[in-house]
């Protein structure tokens, strides 16, 4: 079950985390900014089950790679300690979305040490309480991984750019509100502005849901970046009239090629990145990157529902835009081969050129067994 409250923010950047988890006297609960009312309400869904949780997923209240990692750690661990059914939990958490790989690694690492707990003779208590512990520990990874992608994706820029002043072009949301920390490719951005070397974000509205114009405007907004908002079929021009310096964008899912999963309209980028000679730079912590999915073709992605592109702006209750009956494609991410990526920047390192070989070593140094097993 879900509920819905009020919450306020106020200063430089969001004071409503993207997720959290409180324990309220009737019982533990996760607690999530609904992102599909920003940027105009800032309202919480309380989830006191998996299914409240997962129906959040899917409707994208809850998103972003690495946040849909916590997110489903924490939901494992909701099930654990309210005593439901762990590993039905995990299953159904799993494949909430098909697309984004963190998601299923996170609830592995809740469920391993769930499982490790019990077969060591803890009771439920206990054991629910190890996969409440892991779901924190991964939280914390994940916003210590931001800081360093950060850090390396702003030393990438310097060394690509050595002239500053960067114009740098961003597609979908990545920033706090898909982290346990400031996000991916938008804490790059972040990095550069706190040093004046931000010139402007250009930020792609995003089609269908908007979620570069009701979300990464509302972060860049909040933190005083210098940013212009875009249509994403007015990028071509950006980059014709040389006002674009580099591409900055995250992924739910990178191949073992090093092929990239991304919100749609991606690749597009991609090629004209190429044919204007400008970087096109990747940011993801390394558990987004999936060893075992082969190569772009074998990624599956996912299909949104048509009136997110029917309707404005693209919403259940929005406003048709489309004549009653119209059929859509609406798939929610494209696939960027590695030979048009510059980069892949990760808390661990750069990978570039971007190779199955570079992508394997910079994993094996980071890697642990608990996020691979299988459910």
């Amino acid at each position: 079950m879900a509920d819905q409250y009020a919450a306020s923010a106020s200063g430089t950047g969001s004071s409503v985390p993207a997720l959290r988890w409180e324990e309220l006297p009737e019982g533990p609960v996760l607690v999530l900014l609904d992102q599909r009312r920003l940027p105009t309400e800032e309202i919480e869904l309380v989830c006191t089950d998996v299914p409240a949780l997962i129906e959040a997923i899917r409707a994208l209240a809850v998103r972003g790679a690495p946040l849909l990692g916590v997110a489903g750690a924490y939901g494992l661990a909701l099930a654990a300690v309210r005593g439901f059914d762990v590993e039905e939990a995990a299953e159904m958490l799993a494949h909430a979305r098909p697309t984004a790989v963190n998601l299923g690694y996170g609830v592995r690492r809740a469920l391993a040490a769930y499982r490790t707990a019990a077969g060591s003779g803890a009771d439920g208590l206990q054991a629910a309480a190890a996969a409440l512990a892991e779901a924190r520990a991964l939280h914390q990874e994940d916003a210590d991984a931001s800081a360093r992608m950060a850090a390396h994706g702003l030393e990438l820029l310097e060394e690509l750019l050595p002239g500053g002043g960067y114009r740098l072009l961003t597609h979908c949301n990545t920033g706090a509100l898909v982290s346990g920390g400031e996000g991916t490719a938008f804490a790059v951005a972040g990095a550069a502005h706190r040093v004046r070397e931000l010139r402007r974000l250009w930020v792609d509205e995003t089609r269908p849901l908007l979620q570069g114009a009701r979300l990464t405007a509302y972060e860049a907004a909040r933190a005083g970046m210098p940013y212009t908002l875009l249509s994403d079929n007015a990028a071509g021009s950006l980059f014709s009239a040389g006002e674009v310096d580099a591409v900055l964008i995250g992924a739910d899912r990178v191949a073992a090629d090093g092929s990239v999963a991304n919100k749609v309209g991606s690749y597009p980028l991609a090629v004209l990145a190429r044919y204007h000679h400008v970087p096109f730079i990747v940011v993801a912590p390394t558990t987004t990157v999936d060893l075992g999915t082969s190569d772009g073709a074998a990624i599956e992605v996912e299909q949104r529902p048509g009136y997110e592109v029917t309707e404005f702006p693209g919403s259940v209750s929005g406003n048709p835009v489309a004549p009653l009956g119209t059929q859509a494609y609406n798939p929610a991410f494209d696939i960027t081969p590695p030979e048009l990526v510059t980069a892949i920047v990760t808390e661990n390192g750069v990978v570039s050129p971007v190779t199955e070989a570079g992508l394997a070593e910079l994993c094996a140094r980071s890697r642990s067994g608990n996020g691979m097993m299988s459910i």
